[in-house]
């Protein structure tokens, strides 16, 4: 998941020599690639703990709701944490929160769903923290022209790792078939208790091993030289900048269009596993629906070159309206059709969400001026939206079944539809809403 910081501006004194910022741009670009992991393998928790604690679907969706809960709560206390200690000092900070957050999965498989909640908010906590240090890095790695394109490539990291993630937890998670409800209810209770720990303890084993490697990127971002960030705010307000970012209309709508995006591409990815396992739609075993579970998220990954060619010649708003649109076709189709048609139109959604953040990002943003910092942080806010989308689906999934439940991210997708829309028509007028 991607998140936008505003630019920062290079100490020139001191300034790192080049074969130490290409180490360091390393070390950053591993960073975006292991938070998309860490992301995505939620999609791959979510039905494996589903089924080891018969939960409901707003009960399982809780784990989105703990997991993007942390961008509302502690994206501000990163912020005033990273003023006072430091950009480097934060991103080794995050990292060693999100090792603890993965380290917790141990005593959680042993202790219940509770505690795997709280090792959920605990990981959050650190990438988001990691998310608001690590991002002014990239601009000022090298060489001021050529920051766009290191953006676009740790950004393309983040989305490989999104990608992986959950073909990764298929094979490491969920390799062995899972009971049924009604399977586990009839074993005796012995070898339910069995079962469990057994099921429980295939989480240990990968979050121990990612533990260690963020542990050991923290030492090697503790370690790397960088180049100091600095941010001037202390330039005085121009004619027409006064009072604050929310008197922007483009800005709080762009802020909804960011709850909704995130809040319908996460949701979907959350329920990926147990739709393509419906019978009437794939009828696959959990292992076997979350490597097409990268494909959705792959999708992502493959739309943003095609965005970026697209978006050259045609408007920022118009793209985002026809991918909204798409979005919301394939949705549809997934909803009301059955068997294949069903599966590959929903796995397409991946591929229409691809150019959504960076372009509402940009579009809510423009002509701020000297409150783009503010805006910036509004629209990271805006990210709780995985936090609580999902778990509204799970309500209607629950309610009405998993297939019409796939109707609350379609209506996340209208709203981003009518903004797309309504930026074009002010593009045209060059009126700033």
């Amino acid at each position: 998941m991607e998140h936008t910081a505003s630019r920062p501006t290079a100490a020139q004194p001191g300034q790192a020599p080049m074969q130490s910022q290409t180490g360091a741009l390393v070390i950053v670009t591993i960073l975006f690639f292991m938070w998309g992991l860490l992301t995505s393998l939620n999609d791959v928790l979510i039905p494996h703990l589903k089924s080891l604690y018969t939960l409901s679907y707003t009960q399982a969706m809780l784990v989105q709701f703990c997991f993007f809960g942390a961008y509302a709560l502690v994206s501000l206390p990163a912020g005033a944490l990273i003023r006072r200690i430091g950009y480097q000092r934060g991103a080794v900070t995050g990292l060693l929160i999100a090792a603890s957050g993965c380290a917790l999965f141990y005593p959680a498989a042993q202790n219940g769903y509770a505690l795997f909640l709280f090792a959920f908010f605990v990981l959050a906590s650190g990438i988001t923290i990691l998310q608001v240090a690590a991002n002014p890095f990239v601009t000022v790695l090298g060489p001021a022209r050529t920051a766009s394109s290191r953006l676009t490539l740790t950004q393309a990291f983040n989305a490989l790792g999104t990608t992986v993630g959950p073909a990764l937890g298929g094979v490491l998670i969920l390799s062995a078939a899972a009971l049924g409800a009604d399977q586990l209810a009839a074993l005796p209770a012995a070898e339910q208790a069995a079962y469990r720990a057994r099921e429980a303890a295939a989480v240990q084993g990968p979050y121990l091993a990612l533990a260690g490697a963020l542990a050991l990127l923290a030492v090697l971002f503790a370690l790397a030289r960088l180049p100091r960030v600095s941010h001037d705010d202390g330039s005085a307000p121009a004619a027409g900048e006064q009072g604050s970012a929310w008197q922007y209309r483009h800005l709080v709508l762009g802020a909804v269009a960011i709850f909704l995006y995130v809040g319908g591409e996460v949701s979907i990815g959350s329920f990926l596993v147990n739709f393509l396992g419906e019978a009437h739609i794939a009828g696959l075993s959990h292992a076997d629906a979350a490597q097409y579970v990268s494909l959705y998220w792959g999708g992502a990954l493959v739309g943003r070159f095609i965005g970026f060619a697209v978006m050259r010649h045609v408007s920022p708003g118009k793209t985002l309206a026809v991918s909204s649109l798409g979005a919301i076709a394939l949705v549809l189709v997934a909803v009301f059709a059955e068997g294949s048609v069903a599966m590959w139109a929903i796995l397409a959604v991946g591929l229409c969400n691809s150019i959504m953040f960076p372009t509402i990002f940009s579009m809510a943003l423009h002509g701020l001026g000297r409150h783009t910092g503010q805006g910036s942080g509004i629209l990271c806010m805006a990210i709780v939206g995985g936090a609580i989308v999902p778990f509204i689906q799970g309500g209607v999934a629950d309610a009405a079944g998993l297939q019409p439940s796939f109707l609350v991210p379609a209506a996340c997708y209208l709203f981003i539809l009518f903004y797309g829309v309504k930026y074009a028509t002010l593009h045209r007028q060059g009126v700033a809403a």
